[in-house]
């Protein structure tokens, strides 16, 4: 474990954390560990990295041992151009970091791929998991999902790549469609999402999520097959409803899945953590108390 060293461009107010890495499959990657006590362990998707949870982290970090990780290819950690950017491959250094760290009693909050990415650890090890907190994700193959297919059948393709690669078009572009109330992504905190790939040979990790959204459909089932491994956990689905990526239809499945878990419908978009920062905070605070 070693610290990191930050960019310049970085607003340290809004993320005023100590950083850490560790070495993984792909190079350093990059997390933070703040507080003390019951650990809450934050995975996030794309084109986010653990900015995405700064306000959860400096809320729960009062009472909570509060750990976020970057993947590799995202936020501060190493962006190798060629490395097998699959949500497999991520779950893989997820895995790595939390044995490392040695954590029990943990309360888990994935979004986006940090759905099946930290949902894996889970299934993987539920003796280890507390509680789940479940934001705008899936846990299965997308392939049958129409809106879904087709936006992936673009972005993996010829013309999705070179858009992702040579125009950053992920961080630049669908992270505003992503938001219901476009003012609240503010030019200063869209400038912390797209810095992190401000050169072409740091674009990889969003294209392989591109490419992963059709192209992991078997891993996402297997995951789904062995979802009774976490029924007896305590999940809490907290969905942005106005989400124009993951609609609706994504929550009924989920609740279909898991009748007693409870669900808090926020008027938001995809980036719940963004829009409703203090709804949020306070919704996994009540749910781990």
């Amino acid at each position: 474990m070693s610290e990191t060293q930050y960019p310049n461009w970085l607003d340290e107010k809004e993320y005023p954390f100590s950083g850490n890495s560790t070495q993984v499959n792909g190079g350093k990657m990059h997390y933070v560990d703040e507080g003390a006590g019951a650990p809450v362990v934050m995975v996030h998707g794309t084109p986010t990295w653990s900015f995405l949870y700064r306000n959860m982290i400096k809320d729960l970090s009062e009472d909570y041992r509060c750990i976020a990780m970057d993947h590799i290819g995202f936020g501060m950690s190493d962006k190798p151009e060629s490395w097998d950017y699959t949500p497999e491959a991520h779950a893989l250094n997820l895995q790595s970091l939390l044995r490392k760290l040695n954590l029990d009693d943990i309360t888990v909050v994935v979004h986006d791929f940090g759905g099946p990415i930290g949902l894996s650890y889970a299934i993987e090890h539920p003796e280890k998991i507390s509680r789940i907190v479940i934001c705008n994700t899936w846990l299965w193959s997308l392939a049958d999902d129409e809106t879904v297919a087709k936006a992936a059948k673009i972005a993996s393709g010829p013309i999705g790549k070179f858009l992702y690669r040579y125009f950053n078009f992920s961080a630049k572009v669908l992270i505003k469609q992503g938001f219901y109330e476009k003012s609240k992504l503010t030019k200063e905190i869209h400038h912390q999402y797209i810095q992190p790939f401000d050169s072409r040979s740091k674009r990889s990790g969003t294209i392989g999520f591109a490419e992963a959204l059709l192209g992991s459909g078997d891993w996402y089932d297997s995951l789904w097959h062995r979802k009774d491994s976490l029924a007896e956990i305590p999940m809490k689905f907290l969905w942005g409803m106005e989400d124009g990526f993951l609609q609706r239809h994504m929550l009924e499945k989920w609740k279909t899945a898991f009748p007693d878990a409870s669900v808090e419908e926020i008027a938001a978009g995809h980036f719940v953590q963004e829009e409703q920062p203090a709804t949020v905070n306070q919704v996994i605070r009540d749910f781990i108390e």
